[in-house]
C-alpha cells in the first residue's frame, strides 16, 4: 500500500483507491456523474484532493442507506467543491433523507409482509400477485403469466 504523508495534497486515482476502498472505476464513474472533481495535470492525469476522500465516504455511505445517486448529486452540488463535509453537514443531510429512507422501509414491510404470496418470476402457479399484479388485474385475462404469454407471442 502506497503510503502517504501529510505533506501530499493530491492524490491519484490509485491512491484514493486505495484509501477509500472504491474501485478505480467506480471512482472514474463518481467524477462522470459529478460526485466527485478532479484537475488534470499536462499529461491529462487526474489528481484529487485530500478531502476527496471525504466526499467518496459521503457517497458510499448514502448508497449503503439506499439513497440514489442523483439525490445524492443534488445535495452534494449545494455545497463549493472545495467544500470538505462535516458531521454537521452530515446530520443536516440525514434529516431531510429521513422521510425517503422511512417511506423505502415501508415498501419493504409490505414486501416482506406480502413475500410468500409471490413465488417467483410470472407468478405461475398462483393466480394473483400483489406484487407484479395487484388486485389481480390481469387474473381476469385468464391463468398463467399473462405478461410472459403477451411478450412471447
Amino acid at each position: 500500500m502506497t503510503q502517504l504523508t501529510w505533506k501530499t495534497h493530491e492524490l491519484t486515482v490509485g491512491e484514493l483507491s486505495q484509501r477509500s476502498g472504491v474501485p478505480a472505476s467506480a471512482l472514474r464513474f463518481y467524477e462522470r456523474e459529478g460526485l466527485i472533481h478532479s484537475r488534470r495535470t499536462s499529461g491529462n492525469q487526474r489528481r484529487y484532493t485530500r478531502d476527496t476522500l471525504r466526499r467518496v465516504a459521503f457517497v458510499r455511505s448514502s448508497q449503503r442507506v439506499g439513497i440514489p445517486l442523483g439525490r445524492i448529486r443534488e445535495v452534494l452540488a449545494l455545497f463549493p467543491e472545495d467544500h470538505v463535509l462535516t458531521k454537521d453537514d452530515w446530520a443536516r443531510i440525514s434529516e431531510c433523507w429521513h422521510a425517503d429512507i422511512t417511506e423505502r422501509i415501508e415498501q419493504l414491510e409490505n414486501l416482506r409482509d406480502h413475500l410468500t404470496d409471490c413465488i417467483g418470476c410470472g407468478c405461475l402457479s398462483i393466480d394473483k400477485c400483489a406484487l407484479a399484479n395487484p388486485y389481480d388485474s390481469l387474473g381476469e385475462q385468464g391463468a398463467g403469466a399473462r405478461r410472459l404469454l403477451k411478450s412471447c407471442c
